[in-house]
């Protein structure tokens, strides 16, 4: 068993059978073993997945790009500056220098108070813990984690109440099983505070409450050497953990929606010809990844704050 593994189990087996937003939280965030705080690199060719920074150097260039029109849009402030929520390893430090970057993570660094300028992810909500919900009767109950036998099992637990019900009410696919990214919402109202003028860039992979349909089990994923699995009970602290980003919640804060599309779309409007070219002629190869595998499977959406 994995430590991670270990304290989970003692924790079932003094108290009962866990959320899934505890056991995905200490899976990936345990301070000490959980799978983004181990010194192992996780991103890579020798890791479990790529993000778009590792496919191609140009993206830096490129949303760096893009941000300089965000800041001409603002009056070229000299209050602006770019935090970057989930920056990993840190790749887009470099590309992102020149804007005073910050970077902070789920449980490192505060968002600033009153802050001008671009909060910036990539692939950072769909690592935030879930809840797991089932819907049961017309009703919806909450799916739980329990250990018998050397492994974890899921089980069903009580019906769901609070914000987990609300949620549900609001947004509830049409589906067996779903997650409830409350944790996505507590970031948007941050985010909110945080912002008084200047944009929000979510980059990550999603559906809309009208493309639910398309997953009746929900989205859940693990990865292990560029490898998807289906079970994200098994070796938690050894494998990534994700579930796709429900967007339309996201959609629903109180901040201005600019634009809803895919990444290619949104480096083809942010790039010259000549940084296409450059990428071009570098690797062809990992430029036709970033813009029309990653960039056609990556969304992107744009959000303002004040005017």
């Amino acid at each position: 068993m994995t430590p991670i593994a270990e304290i989970l189990a003692q924790e079932i087996q003094a108290g009962g059978p866990l959320t899934f937003h505890r056991f995905m939280s200490a899976a990936l965030y345990h301070p000490e073993h959980g799978y983004y705080r181990k010194p192992r690199d996780p991103f890579g060719r020798g890791g479990d997945f790529f993000t778009a920074e590792q496919v191609q150097p140009v993206f830096g260039i490129l949303i760096a790009q893009f941000i300089r029109r965000l800041r001409e849009e603002l009056g070229e402030s000299p209050e602006f500056r770019v935090v970057e929520l989930g920056a990993g390893r840190g790749e887009m430090s470099v590309a992102l220098a020149e804007f005073g970057y910050t970077a902070i993570d789920v449980d490192r660094g505060a968002l600033p108070d009153a802050m001008e300028g671009v909060i910036f992810s990539n692939e950072f909500f769909d690592a935030l813990p879930v809840h797991v919900v089932k819907r049961v009767d017309g009703g919806f109950i909450d799916r739980r984690v329990t250990f018998r036998d050397g492994t974890f099992h899921w089980c069903d637990g009580p019906p769901v109440s609070g914000a987990i019900a609300e949620y549900a009410q609001q947004y509830a696919p049409d589906a067996e099983l779903f997650e409830v990214n409350l944790d996505a919402l507590e970031w948007m109202k941050l985010i909110q505070r945080s912002l008084r003028r200047g944009f929000v860039i979510a980059i990550d992979y999603g559906y809309t409450n009208r493309e639910a349909m398309r997953f009746p089990q929900g989205t859940l994923m693990s990865y292990r050497r560029h490898t998807a699995h289906d079970d994200v009970l098994a070796d938690p602290g050894e494998r990534d953990i994700t579930a796709h980003v429900a967007f339309t919640p996201m959609m629903d804060c109180r901040l201005e929606v600019v634009r809803f599309e895919t990444m290619m779309q949104m480096l083809m409007r942010a790039g010259e010809a000549d940084q296409f070219a450059a990428a071009m002629a570098a690797n062809p190869q990992q430029l036709k990844t970033l813009l029309f595998g990653m960039g056609e499977t990556f969304r992107v959406l744009l959000l303002r704050a004040g005017k």
